[in-house]
């Protein structure tokens, strides 16, 4: 079996399907047509860009160009991450973008030496590496901005709690971890939602693009198992190394709580 190729009269065809999503907003008053235009016309741009770069890379096999992609997808990555939170403090950016490298590339690397060997990829290392680090960063962001605006969230509206704990002689780590636990829980319960339900109500993208290249469902099933502990590992380091940055930033060595950093900024 192999993959139909679609023309693009086929991807037109899909594209149409996005003017339903146009007329609901319009009929509801949501106000999202503009948003919509924006993320249709983004998807486009930035997937052709990338097949585009992927072509090149693909055919160069450079080590070099290879690494340097994957270091732009973690900078956009920890940089989208900060964007989608409500509430931000100074150090805030080195915080996710901190997060996202180490959670992201250090799950890469296991991938890349434990899970699939490099016999299998010293041939075409962006073949593997690419796609991984995409399923990785994409998932990890997610976490990293949910617990960090979580965490933002949590101070806020318990600040009372906090300093009382600190007032009674509570350190820091003591009055805070009631919040940091409810941010990273927050972070982690997409992934976990997400697995509980895999295969059963959703099937997954990578799973799905083997079957429709061909590929054995038994052999496509272990390649998204492993992608899914992958993801969900990234996610909780990432989350969880977030959390415990941002808690540094916020509270200093002489336990009290600066809650004069966390400022409320709009998204719009």
């Amino acid at each position: 079996m192999t993959l139909h190729e679609l023309s693009l009269f086929e991807v037109g065809v899909a594209t149409a399907l996005i003017l339903m999503n146009a007329v609901i907003s319009l009929t509801l008053q949501l106000g999202l047509e503009r948003r919509l235009f924006q993320a249709s016309l983004r998807t486009i741009f930035q997937l052709a860009l990338i097949g585009l770069v992927l072509k090149w890379i693909f055919g160069a096999r450079h080590w070099g160009a290879i690494v340097a992609l994957m270091l732009m997808m973690s900078m956009v990555a920890g940089v989208s991450a900060v964007r989608r939170t409500d509430r931000r403090y100074p150090g805030i950016w080195l915080t996710s973008l901190t997060a996202v490298l180490i959670s992201s590339w250090f799950v890469l690397a296991i991938a890349l030496t434990g899970v699939i060997p490099p016999s299998a990829w010293k041939e075409n290392a962006a073949q593997y590496a690419i796609p991984l680090m995409g399923m990785i960063l994409g998932n990890t962001l997610n976490g990293i901005s949910l617990g960090l605006d979580r965490l933002g969230d949590e101070l806020t509206t318990k600040r009372g709690e906090v300093e009382m704990r600190l007032s009674l002689g509570a350190t820091r780590w003591e009055a805070a971890i009631p919040c940091l636990r409810t941010a990273i829980r927050t972070g982690m319960i997409p992934i976990i939602n997400t697995m509980m339900v895999v295969g059963l109500v959703s099937l997954p993208g990578m799973m799905t693009g083997q079957i429709l290249a061909g590929a054995e469902p038994m052999s496509a099933i272990r390649y998204q198992i492993v992608i899914m502990f992958l993801i969900a590992s990234g996610t909780a380091l990432g989350t969880t190394g977030a959390v415990l940055l941002g808690f540094q930033f916020l509270f200093n060595s002489r336990h009290q709580f600066l809650f004069q950093r966390i400022r409320r900024v709009s998204k719009c």
